[in-house]
This record gives structure tokens, sequence and C-alpha cells, in this order.
């Protein structure tokens, strides 16, 4: 019973079934009104016979010169019909009597059915009817208390309508085999496309996204093929991220767990002096905040990723948190010898989340004081346009290497030779935060001169005109 579920089976049955269905159709469309047709044209020609063949026998007949019989002999044989009269008396019930007949054979008619319907309703009456064996087209003819009955073998018409059956018969059988060979013979073609897209799902719900997915056929199947093989993509670029992440993560996360636990160890295997124990208690306050900064990072990361990183946008003046910023890492940047300074007081009103403003803002700036040598000055200010409106972290530090640039957004990437290593997770966070504000980070660098631009949509506030105006 499993192989009539396949869609092979399906398919190839559902063919079968059309070619079936459509067969009938054109027999039950074509063989009875070939047959009818046939007929109402035998018929036609035998009722046109009878007004002639009456006229013949009132003139043959006329003063007992010819007998009646010998008439409708004549006639019967001149036209290929049997001629056949027959009286009765106008009471009911109608009884026939034969007169006369062609063909000599006396009561063999007085039964007929077609000529008792034309007797009893003074018409006209025509029909088929079968006596021993063979089929007869008669036309009842009523003429004066007599019928004329002219009856002729329609064997000829079935015949050929039998003829025409049995080839469209026969043509049905020919044409349902092969539909059932062609179907099955697609419906093999599209089970193994069907089956090599099962093994390709198997294989990547298993992890394994090395082979690619490949269906050279231009329909549903080779679009559902290039859709699975841009999903495999997508889950090994995915696995790769993943992978390195987690590479990555423990790698930044054991460093500062390694030299925590070494001072430890010399704290409490050692005798140390105040002034180095102190030196260790520092060191191990600044790796427990390396260690608390990066899994801050690790937990928006995260987020990021599942896309429950929650922003509430509101009007965020980008002047005023270019000023907040450098009264907050004034304190830092003396103790690294640079020099902070904001670049105007403009007022600017971007769309976005404050808070998440002001992340990416201490990214960029402390990106700037960490990777500039001392004496370096950082500029922090907003500008606008008609769309958007920026905040800049410019510094006229060494720059960065035309190389580096295209990677510094990604994460854990640390270019070589930079004078102080972080967790490559910074500007990371602060690309993917300004993408979910519906911004971007611009970089723009060069020896002397290095710019970050944050770039977010513009708040449209209406002007004062607009304003409706104040009742009293």
């Amino acid at each position: 019973m499993k192989r009539f579920q396949t869609v092979g089976a399906k398919l190839t049955l559902a063919l079968a079934g059309l070619v079936a269905g459509a067969l009938a159709i054109v027999y039950l469309a074509v063989v009875p009104s070939l047959k009818d047709r046939l007929l109402d044209s035998r018929l036609d020609q035998l009722e046109q016979v009878a007004p002639s063949v009456i006229t013949d026998i009132e003139t043959g007949t006329s003063g007992g010169a010819i007998p009646l019989n010998l008439v409708l002999s004549g006639q019967g044989q001149q036209r290929g019909v049997r001629l056949t009269v027959l009286d009765y008396l106008d009471q009911t019930p109608v009884y026939l009597r034969v007169v006369g007949d062609s063909l000599q054979l006396g009561q063999t008619l007085t039964n007929d059915p077609i000529a008792q319907r034309a007797a009893e309703h003074r018409q006209i009456e025509r029909g088929v009817v079968r006596r021993n064996g063979t089929s007869f087209g008669e036309v009842a003819y009523p003429w004066s208390n007599r019928i004329l009955l002219v009856s002729a073998p329609v064997e000829d018409a079935l015949d050929t309508v039998g003829l025409v059956e049995r080839r469209l018969l026969l043509a049905g059988l020919i044409a349902l085999a092969a539909s059932a060979l062609v179907g099955f013979a697609l419906a093999r073609i599209f089970s193994r496309r069907i089956r090599r897209l099962e093994r390709a799902a198997d294989r990547i719900a298993g992890g394994s996204f090395d082979e690619p997915v490949v269906d050279g056929g231009a329909d549903e199947l080779g679009e559902l093929a290039g859709a699975f093989d841009d999903m495999r993509k997508r889950l090994s670029a995915l696995e790769h991220a993943r992978r390195e992440f987690i590479a990555n993560a423990s790698h930044e996360l054991r460093t500062p767990i390694f030299a925590l636990g070494g001072h430890i160890e010399l704290l409490t295997d050692e005798d140390v002096d105040d002034r180095t124990q102190r030196e260790f208690l520092e060191e191990m306050r600044v790796q427990v905040e390396r260690l608390t900064k990066l899994a801050t990072d690790l937990l928006d990361l995260s987020r990021l990723d599942a896309g429950r990183l929650r922003v509430e946008f509101a009007p965020v003046d980008l002047g005023e948190v270019a000023g907040s910023l450098v009264g907050e890492f004034g304190g830092v940047g003396r103790g690294s010898d640079h020099v902070l300074l904001a670049d105007g007081e403009e007022t600017v009103l971007a769309r976005a989340d404050e808070e998440r403003v002001r992340q990416i803002g201490r990214i960029l700036l402390e990106n700037a004081l960490v990777h500039t040598p001392a004496g370096t000055e950082v500029h922090v200010g907003a500008g606008g346009g008609d769309d958007t409106v920026t905040l800049h972290v410019r510094d006229n530090g060494p720059g960065i290497a035309p190389e580096h640039q295209a990677h510094v957004f990604e994460r854990f990437y640390r270019a070589e030779g930079a004078l102080a290593a972080g967790s490559g997770l910074g500007l990371a966070i602060a690309a993917e935060l300004a993408a979910v504000m519906g911004g971007e980070i611009h970089l723009e660098s060069r020896p002397g001169r290095t710019v970050f631009r944050l770039r977010l949509p513009r708040m449209q506030v209406p002007s004062v005109e607009r304003l409706p105006a104040l009742t009293r």
C-alpha cells in the first residue's frame, strides 16, 4: 500500500485518471450523438419516401387495374425499402390489419409499435425496432384510415457507429497506456529530484554544510533546490560564526581568568610586601573590569542575535550627547595625555534611543583613546543634513591601515600592531546597535585623521507656523 502513497504513484494515477476522464467525455460526446444523427438521417430519408409512394399507390390501384401488393412490391424494390399498408377502424382500441405488403408476408406487422402509435395519435411516428435479430428504421405515415409503414434495415449505420466506438476505445486504451508510461517516467524523474532534496535536507539537519544542493530544473523544484542551497550557505556561515564566536569568547575569557588565578596564587602562596600586594590587587581589579565589560558585551551580542534588544525611539539631542561624553571621559583623557574637545554645542535632534546612542558614543570615544598615542586630540561633535544627523568622533592619530578598515566592525577583530588590544567586540556592537535604530557607522581614516560617524534618522519636528493657534 505504501507504493501508492508515493508522489510518483500519485502522479501516475492522476495522469491516467485525467486521460481516462478525457476519453470518457469524448466517448459520451461523440458516440451517442453520432448514432442519433445517423439514425435520424436514415429516418428522414424514409419519411421523404412516404408521400410519393402513397401517390403511386393511389394511381396504380385506381379502378382495380393493379393489385396493391404488386404496386407495393415494385415501389419497395425501386426504393430499397419495405412497404406495408395497414387499415384500421376509427374506434378505441385501435386494431390494425395488413392489407398490403411489398414482401407479401401477411400479418407479420399487425403488432408493430410504430404503426400502432401512428394510428392512435393520427400523426407521423418514427423510430427503430428490432425483429429477428435485425434493427429496422421505421416511419408510420397516416393516410385516410390507413397507415403506410416504410421500413429499412439500419445495420449499416449501427455498424458504422460500432466501428467508431471500437476504434475510439482502442485509441483510448493506447492513450491510457501511453499516459501511464509517461506518467511513470515523469514520476520517476520527479521522485529522484525530490529524494535528492530530502537527502540534502537530512544532511543539513545533521550539520553537514559542505555538499551543495544542486538541481538543474527551471521549475518549482529547481527553485526549491536553490532556496535549500541558500539556506545551506547561511547555516554554514552561521555555524562558522558560532564556532568562531565560541572559540574567541573562550579565549577572551581565559586570559583575564588566568591572570586573576595567577595573582591570587601569588597572594596566597608568597610573602609579598604591601606595595606589591597593592599592585596585584590593582591588576586584579583591572581584570575584573575586563571580565565585566566582556560579559556585558557578550550579553548585548546575544540579545542582538536573538532580536530581543529593545530600543525606545525618542528625540535625542546629539549635540548635548557629544558634550556630555567629553565631560564623562575628561578624567580618562587626562590620565592618558589625550586632549578631548567638543565641536560646538549645536542642537541636532535624532530619532533614536538615547541610552544606545550614548553606548555607541562611549565605544567610539574609548576606541579613539585606547588606539591613539598620548598627545592626540580627540574631537566629539554633532552635525545634520536634510534626512540624517551625525555624531562623530575624530582624532589626529596615525590612522587605520586600509587593509584593516573593512574589518574593524567584525566581531573579535583586532588589527595587528595596534597600540592596545581589547576584546574586539566594541565596534561590532556599535555597528549592530546603529543598524537596530535604522542608522549606520561610517569610517574615514588616513594618517593624521580618523573619523567615525554615527548616522541616524533626523527627528522631524513640526515648525511653529504649523502648530495650531492657542485660544485664550
